[in-house]
């Protein structure tokens, strides 16, 4: 029985405890929402989902369904088990922080998925060790032979989702990125909000 529909608001982050063996929906409500994606092991918080470790564990740049994303201690952390998308999703980019902003010319504070992580933890009464490379649902960042990067607009559709099992009882943390200044959120530049369930 799925849990209520909660909302990751627009520019802000979530999160929540799962157990191990429940599933996590995440819904690109407007389609064109990056979600960065974060998790924890739950009795261990130094332990944390890792792109670093889980593109060697699966061999590739993006997961696919039945792909299998690891912690830190290559330790199964979440399997990517439905996904709506054309699947292009990113495992490259850093999370976004003031730092980021600053290089793109903003003087003033700007908000990013580094302080929603923290503020989403912080609401659980927890506190991250890091943050973690994050894997950034419905991101677009397509690459060339010659391995050039570039900055593209999600390709989703309204109410696209995934669906994310846990292996180990976790802590799940979302952040609706922020970023309205590159095209990653569409060409608009309006960060919407976005929606999990936890099934």
């Amino acid at each position: 029985m799925a849990l209520d529909l909660i909302t990751i608001p627009a520019r802000r982050g979530k999160a929540a405890f799962v157990d191990q063996g429940a599933s996590i929906k995440v819904i690109n409500t407007h389609g064109s929402q990056v979600v960065d994606t974060f998790a924890f092991v739950a009795n261990k918080i130094t332990e944390f989902m890792s792109m670093e470790h889980s593109r060697p564990y699966f061999m590739g740049l993006r997961p696919r369904v039945g792909d299998v994303l690891v912690t830190n201690k290559r330790r199964p952390i979440l399997t990517l088990v439905e996904d709506t998308t054309p699947g292009v999703h990113d495992t490259l980019m850093a999370a976004c922080d003031s730092y980021r902003y600053g290089l793109l010319g903003v003087t003033g504070y700007h908000d990013n998925c580094t302080d929603n992580l923290s503020a989403a933890m912080q609401a659980l009464g927890l506190r991250e060790p890091e943050t973690p490379a994050p894997l950034n649902l419905f991101m677009n960042i397509p690459w060339t032979e010659d391995g050039t990067l570039s900055w593209e607009e999600p390709v989703s559709e309204p109410e696209d989702y995934v669906v994310l099992r846990a292996e180990i009882d976790l802590v799940i943390a979302f952040s609706a990125c922020p970023q309205d200044i590159l095209p990653i959120n569409g060409l608009v530049g309006e960060p919407t909000e976005a929606h999990f369930q936890i099934l």
